[in-house]
């Protein structure tokens, strides 16, 4: 059994998605508690505190093509992951981080790899020249004089192997005073989760992929798991193909002097798009409003301009106009200005103007059918159940639960991801979209049927996230669970230690981690 616990300030956790890591050192508390909790999380709910030194890594690596032989591109996390590489390639051969970076800024005949996008690990050494850059390149820490724990909030549902290949990893390569290993989406779970409800639907809203996972009475419930082939890159290649409309926005991008090359075109916009929605400027349409939009067209921003209305629009977006005395004329006009929904944005050096079509960025998310007029976008290998819209993909990820649990889970509804750091709404936007899943004529009601939606957040008393929306859940939820595993349970059951690896092998951490027994 392991022994003894660890102080706030050597805890280290290390959140892994297919596309990003974020790893923080040190737990500090905050002065507030709530007043009343429920007995099965009070030890939870007494813990606000925040993380310091919290870093963010993408998780791909680089391999440059003169260091190895028969090499293969693969640069977009929507690809395969588990591409050839050099079987030869160590750890200290990888490119990792700021390092990579600057190799591709500066041309570098460069191999991407992306090691997780998969939902698995397709390759160790590209593993673990991730988590030894993150431990000793970005939190500073020395593998000689390593006494820090290690909470990993990783994939769920792998095979056993793996998780005690990660364990091997961590503690024969990068000397891990203890490690445990908590499944995401509980992790994400918890940061929202309130009192004793402890059912919901976690869904993940990642780069390429969305994970839709129902749980059920703080069980992860994995034979319910769905993963659309969709994510935030889909959108962007949406909206940009939308914005390929906007005669003024091209010109400006691609005036008639220097004109780019459609490719180049195309990746300007991509990237257009990205900085829309990374800047908040997006907001979640409510059903029929897209069609609305898509009936007025694309903004003639050229006739605004022309009209010398434009710097009206705009201003008239960022604040409201005080038209109680205004005459029943000027009102109109308010409202006129007010419904073209202007911003600008500065862009690589240029001032664009963007109207409203930039709030059909989350459309495809609910009708995946409109990714097919973009161009060279991939075709799923799936099956038609990885491409269902949103809404219909959480009913069919509850329908495969137990008849009696389905109620809870959907009081639960929690929506997380990088998207949801920037666009709010998107749960709200959800959970309308799934009313023809509840049933709603009062005298057909019963025990089991579902009879609503609610809605989750990060809890707001947790006043370092707040603000920031909900895609750190999962590093969030991963901290509270390392809290109570390194610092506060003294039994040292949910963990594995030194000494227990020692004395058990790798298989320790099935029996010894907060979710793999």
């Amino acid at each position: 059994m392991s022994s003894g616990t660890f102080r706030d300030s050597a805890v280290v956790v290390i959140d892994t998605s297919r596309t990003l890591i974020r790893a923080g050192h040190g737990l500090h508390d905050l002065l507030r508690t709530p007043a009343v909790v429920s007995p099965v999380s009070r030890i939870m709910y007494r813990l606000h505190w925040w993380l310091r030194n919290t870093q963010e890594l993408t998780a791909r690596v680089g391999l440059r093509r003169a260091t190895h032989a028969d090499s293969q591109t693969n640069g977009d996390a929507s690809g395969s992951s588990s591409k050839s590489r050099d079987p030869n390639a160590k750890v200290t051969d990888y490119l990792v981080g700021a390092q990579l970076d600057e190799a591709l800024t500066a041309g570098q005949d460069i191999d991407l790899y992306w090691p997780f996008a998969d939902g698995d690990v397709s390759d160790w050494i590209q593993a673990e020249a991730l988590w030894k850059h993150v431990l000793f390149n970005q939190l500073y820490l020395r593998r000689v004089q390593m006494e820090s724990p290690v909470l990993l909030a990783f994939t769920p549902g792998l095979s056993r192997s793996t998780y005690e290949h990660i364990s091997q990893i961590f503690f024969e390569r990068l000397n891990a005073a203890g490690f445990a290993i908590l499944e995401r989406p509980m992790a994400q779970f918890y940061s929202a989760v309130i009192g004793a409800d402890l059912s919901g639907i976690i869904v993940d809203i990642g780069q390429n992929h969305t994970d839709i996972y129902p749980i059920h009475d703080n069980l992860l419930i994995h034979g319910a798991h769905v993963v659309l082939d969709y994510g935030i890159s889909d959108c962007e290649h949406y909206l940009a193909h939308l914005l390929l409309s906007n005669a003024t926005l091209i010109a400006r991008l691609s005036p008639p002097e220097a004109p780019l090359s459609p490719e180049m075109l195309q990746t300007t916009l991509v990237e257009v798009a990205r900085h829309i929605w990374q800047q908040g400027l997006v907001k979640v349409l409510a059903e029929g409003e897209a069609a609305d939009i898509e009936e007025e067209g694309v903004t003639d921003i050229a006739a605004v301009v022309v009209a010398g209305k434009e710097k009206a629009v705009i201003e008239s977006g960022m604040k409201k106009r005080a038209n109680q005395k205004a005459s029943a004329a000027e009102q109109a006009r308010a409202k006129e200005i007010e419904a073209l929904d202007l911003v600008t944005i500065e862009f690589k050096g240029k001032t664009l103007t963007l109207g409203k079509e930039r709030h059909r960025f989350c459309e495809p998310l609910f009708d995946p059918t409109l990714l097919q007029v973009v161009p060279g976008m991939p075709k799923t290998t799936r099956g038609q159940e990885s491409v269902l819209p949103l809404q219909n993909a959480v009913g069919h990820a509850v329908g495969l639960t137990e008849v009696d649990a389905r109620q809870y889970i959907y009081q639960g509804l929690f929506v997380t991801g990088e998207l949801t750091n920037h666009i709010k709404g998107l749960g709200s936007a959800l959970q309308a979209r799934l009313a023809p899943f509840i049933l709603s004529t009062v005298d057909q009601q019963n025990e089991v049927q579902p009879k609503g939606v609610r809605v989750l957040k990060v809890a707001d008393y947790f006043a370092e996230y707040r603000e920031k929306g909900d895609g750190l859940a999962s590093f969030l939820g991963a901290s509270i669970i390392a809290k109570i595993t390194f610092v506060s349970d003294s039994s040292g059951k949910n963990f594995v230690s030194k000494a227990d690896y020692v004395e058990k092998g790798p298989k320790a951490i099935i029996a010894m981690s907060p979710a793999l027994f």
